[in-house]
């Protein structure tokens, strides 16, 4: 059977659909196979997506994960089975690559993921004006009309009533837009930044399933963290692509292994997963020597007693027993593996790099100023901070790429390895894997270049791919063997792990762990630098400060420096009343001679009015904590009933969705009560 797929309207996304049998899953994979060239890719695959899923699919480079999101969201057709989806279940997904608009406002961008609601008022409109020009009053028709009238006036009065604009404002804050920001053409943004503009429409079109690949590659550690609450908090059914580790384990309860074109499924994070996955192997590898011994003495015994008339019925019995013997299979397993080590460093000076007061601007726009630090040979650390800070900025200085203020000394016999962020979107697609290599290498190396791609699985016929047909994966593997080309004792690598998978980041970690050189680490993954790094350096509000300790220790001392944040972010009025010292040879001005004149005392009619209205605003909000605590109470419940196990009906997923829709509806209205009531008790002070 070839893939079916029949198209329909997803918020700015593809998806492919056939009506499924009634289950209470949303998405069904049903016999999936995709090849290649005339090699499989997927070998009929078969699972389903359910509701509340959160699924990470992890494997190899080149596995097909990328492959999988495009096939679900009806981009790509498999060479055979099909993607089951209700016609009713919106998909929205998120690509590794994507073209954006230049032309608008990021605020303008971002509301098109509204655009269903002007859709509806004007099929709304379109209902009404047939509906003034129909005279048929007793047809079947007529009533059609009418019912599909009343429905999505209801829909829309929905919609509606919820605060968009502020759902808005805390999606585009949470991933790290500034207000400021909103109102700027989205042309003004570099390519990781239209990502998010991309993914805040995404998640504010609150689609049923979420397909998202390497979401992670263009947010810093704090939007990852929002992401990450959402997603767990908000989201409905998640399917991602992600090779950060730390990431997928605080997300998903489920993990989908691609792995030589069949999946394994398990129900539980990606570090269980792993466990699971040592102990199954092992598990069949023991029945299998055990059923493999079995097998042998079997056979043993026939030879041995074939050709004697007194054993001749136990030979029989044993030659039957041996055919019924469903014979145990010990699941295929990759041990591809990327085998990476630095070439010995060159000894460098004692420092490598001394700042001294440097920093950078575009125009007004001051990136960092004042930069001072010193980092020591052998020394491996870590910029990090949220993007547009400055830290590919610091490195292009180190690079001599581009102008700054102050001082910046590369210290003595240093020889720079720069691993730039888009360096694998630099290569050339019209080039085969062996030529690219081939064009840069010099001397003796160029006799071993087909060991080296060997060691980076580029191993056989794939050395004669062209490099346009590479994953991200593999692309970057790519670039990396060119840094490996040539001996230096201070690497710098910017966001080195994007699109690397898991045990490819571990031997990336591990072979500069070994590396005796220096070593500067631009990334976002936690998981990559927890052990790695013996210094941060935080980039925020243009500066460049220095943090002593690994990844962990910065975000725990961040998370104290929050919290003394918070606690000094007082009102101004709270600030004042603190007791201030006098000075004795100078006694207190009286209010007249003050700059700011007392707040007229108010009547007594004023004075009741102003009461009335907080006790208004005091009872809206305790109604909103009482709405909010009941739709959480009924989520819980129902999600419970999913945990233990009870199978629920169709209306019980729907009912789900709608609490899920009203609980954020019942936030923001409680949100909007309580800042009302806060600015009414700041003006009765």
């Amino acid at each position: 059977m070839r893939g079916l797929h029949k198209g329909r309207k997803v918020r700015n996304f593809a998806a492919c659909f056939v009506e499924p049998p009634s289950c209470n899953n949303m998405i069904s994979i049903q016999n999936l196979s995709v090849e290649f060239s005339a090699k499989a890719l997927f070998d009929n695959i078969n699972y389903v997506i359910n509701p509340r899923d959160r699924i990470a699919l992890v494997g190899k480079n080149g596995a097909g994960k990328s492959t999988m999101l495009k096939i679900i969201a009806g981009i790509q057709s498999p060479t055979s089975g099909m993607v089951a989806v209700p016609k009713d279940v919106t998909i929205g997904y998120l690509p590794q690559h994507m073209q954006v608009n230049d032309t608008l406002t990021v605020e303008q961008e971002v509301r098109k993921a509204f655009a269903h609601i002007d859709a509806m008022q004007h099929q709304l409109d379109r209902y009404t004006a047939e509906l003034s020009e129909r005279t048929d009053y007793e047809s079947a028709s007529y009533q059609e009309l009418i019912d599909s009238m009343t429905t999505l006036t209801e829909r829309l009065t929905y919609e509606a009533s919820e605060n968009h604009d502020a759902e808005m404002e805390r999606t585009l804050i949470g991933l790290g837009f500034r207000r400021s920001d909103f109102t700027r053409p989205t042309c003004e943004f570099s390519g990781g930044w239209r990502m998010r503009i991309e993914l805040a429409k995404l998640l504010l079109g609150h689609p049923d399933v979420l397909l998202l690949d390497e979401p992670t590659n263009h947010l810093d550690i704090e939007s990852i963290q929002w992401l990450e609450s959402f997603l767990i908090n908000r989201a409905k059914a998640v399917v991602l692509v992600s090779h950060d580790r730390a990431f997928i384990d605080n997300v998903t309860n489920r993990t989908i292994e691609i792995s030589l074109g069949k999946i394994y499924d398990y129900s539980v994070n990606y570090s269980k997963f792993v466990e699971l996955r040592k102990e199954r192997i092992e598990q069949q590898m023991r029945a299998y020597l055990n059923q493999q011994k079995q097998i042998q003495d079997t056979e043993d015994f026939i030879e041995r007693f074939r050709y004697k008339a007194t054993k001749s019925v136990q030979v029989q019995s044993r030659i039957k027993q041996l055919n019924k013997i469903e014979r145990i299979e010990v699941d295929e397993v990759d041990k591809s593996r990327l085998n990476l080590r630095f070439p010995p460093a060159p000894r460098s000076g004692d420092y490598p790099v001394i700042a001294d007061n440097v920093g950078k601007a575009y125009g007004d726009h001051q990136v960092f100023d004042h930069a001072t630090f010193t980092i020591k040979r052998g020394e491996k650390v870590a910029f990090v901070g949220k993007n547009g800070e400055g830290k590919s900025t610091l490195v292009k200085c180190i690079m001599r790429e581009i102008p700054y203020t102050g001082e910046l000394k590369i210290g003595h016999n240093v020889q720079i390895g720069y691993f730039a962020q888009n360096q694998a979107s630099l290569l050339d697609g019209e080039l085969t894997v062996f030529d690219t290599i081939d064009r840069v290498a010099v001397g003796d190396i160029r006799t071993k270049i087909r060991d080296i791609l060997g060691a980076f699985m580029f191993g056989g016929e794939a050395s004669d791919k062209k490099v346009k047909v590479l994953s991200g994966g593999e692309r970057t593997r790519l670039a990396m063997i060119r840094l490996l080309l040539q001996p230096v004792n201070l690497l710098i690598l910017d966001e080195p792990t994007n699109h690397l998978d898991m045990a490819s980041k571990d031997v990336l970690k591990q072979a500069i762990k070994d590396f005796d050189g220096t070593v500067i680490v631009v990334s976002h993954d936690r998981e990559f630098l927890d052990g790695l790094v013996e210094k941060v350096y935080e980039f925020g509000d243009g500066k460049v400060r220095e943090c002593l300790g690994g990844i962990y220790e910065f975000l725990e001392k961040k998370k104290l420096d929050s919290l003394a944040q918070l606690e000094m972010s007082r009102p101004s009025e709270q600030v004042a009343a603190k007791v201030q010292p006098v000075s004795k040879a100078e006694p207190p001005k009286p209010a007249a001679d003050t700059n700011e004149a007392p707040a007229p005392k108010l009547s007594y009619a004023e004075q009741r009015e102003r009461d009335k209205a907080l006790r208004r605003a005091r009872k809206k909000v305790e109604e909103a904590e009482k709405d909010v605590s009941e739709r959480e109470q009924a989520i819980k419940d129902l999600e419970a009933r999913m945990s233990a196990g009870e199978s629920l009906t169709e209306e019980d997923y729907a009912l789900h969705a709608s609490l899920t829709k009203q609980l954020e509806n019942a936030m923001s209205l409680w949100e909007l009560a309580s800042m009302e009531y806060e600015e009414l008790q700041s003006q009765s002070r």
